[in-house]
C-alpha cells in the first residue's frame, strides 16, 4: 500500500513533553557554557530560539538548516565561531545524553517498528530537522529504537527545509526516491505533520500526545496507539 512510512519522533515514537524537556535542555546548555567561560550565558537561550526561527523560515534549497542556523546565530554572538561551534559539538556529545531521564519509550513502539522492518517496509524518522544527528540518535535510542536501521533520519545537517513547510516533505520523498503519494506520514502534531497531505502523502494522526494547533488540516486516519498498531498490522 505504501512504499515508505514516515514517523515523527517526539510525542510519536518517544514519550517526551518537549516544553518540559527544553527547560532542562537549556538549563544544561547554560551550565556548560558557563563552565567553559562563555558569557553572557543567560542570553544563549534567546539567541538559540531566534536563530531556530530563522532556520525554520528559511526556504533556500541551497542552504542546509544547519547553515541557516549558524549563519544567523553568529551574526551577533560575541564569541569566535570556531570556539562556540566546538562547544555545541561538546554539548551534544556530553551534555545532551544526560537528559535521558526526562523522556521514556512508549510501550509497544519498538515491537511495532520491529514488525515493519521484518516485513520490509522502508522507514524514515521524519522529525523536524532542527537538531543535529547526535541529538536525534540519542532520542532514537531513548525510544528503544537504536538497533533499527532507518532509511533516513532528517537531521539539520542534511535537510534544507523544516516542518511545517511542504518543501520538507518533498525533500524527504526525493531523498528516498519515492513519490509523495506512496508515503504514509505518522505523527502527533496537527500543524507540523498533517501538511504532508498537501503533497499527496497519506497521514495518520496519533492522539496519545496530540498537539492541536487549531489548523484546518484533516488526517486520513487517526487514533491512539492501539489503533495505530492495528492499522499498521493490516498493511
Amino acid at each position: 500500500m505504501f512504499k515508505a512510512i514516515l514517523f515523527d519522533l517526539d510525542g510519536t515514537l518517544l514519550n517526551i513533553n518537549m516544553d518540559f524537556f527544553l527547560q532542562h535542555y537549556f538549563r544544561k546548555m547554560i551550565h556548560m557554557a558557563r563552565e567553559h567561560g562563555f558569557e553572557p550565558a543567560d542570553k544563549l537561550v534567546g539567541q538559540v530560539y531566534r536563530s531556530t526561527d530563522v532556520m525554520i523560515a528559511d526556504r533556500d534549497p541551497g542552504t542546509t538548516n544547519q547553515e541557516a542556523f549558524m549563519r544567523d546565530f553568529f551574526r551577533d554572538w560575541p564569541h569566535p565561531r570556531d570556539q562556540f561551534e566546538a562547544f555545541f559539538d561538546r554539548f551534544y556529545e556530553e551534555g545532551f545524553p544526560q537528559l535521558k531521564e526526562f523522556c521514556a519509550p512508549f510501550p509497544g513502539v519498538p515491537q511495532m517498528i520491529g514488525k515493519l522492518v521484518e516485513r520490509g517496509h522502508r522507514l524514515v524518522i521524519a522529525t523536524n530537522a532542527v537538531f543535529p544527528m547526535t541529538a536525534l540518535q540519542n532520542r532514537i535510542d531513548w525510544a528503544g529504537l537504536g538497533d533499527f536501521d532507518f532509511e533516513l533520519v532528517t537531521s539539520y545537517e542534511i535537510m534544507h527545509s523544516c516542518k511545517p513547510h511542504v518543501d520538507y516533505y518533498r525533500e524527504v520523498a526525493e531523498k528516498i526516491g519515492v513519490h509523495p503519494e506512496e508515503c504514509l506520514m505518522v505523527g502527533n502534531d496537527m500543524g507540523e505533520d498533517l501538511p504532508a497531505g498537501q503533497l499527496g502523502m497519506k497521514t495518520f494522526l496519533v492522539e496519545d500526545m496530540l498537539i492541536d494547533k487549531d489548523v484546518d488540516f484533516k488526517p486520513d486516519w487517526r487514533g491512539r496507539f492501539p489503533d495505530l498498531f492495528h492499522f499498521l498490522d493490516q498493511l
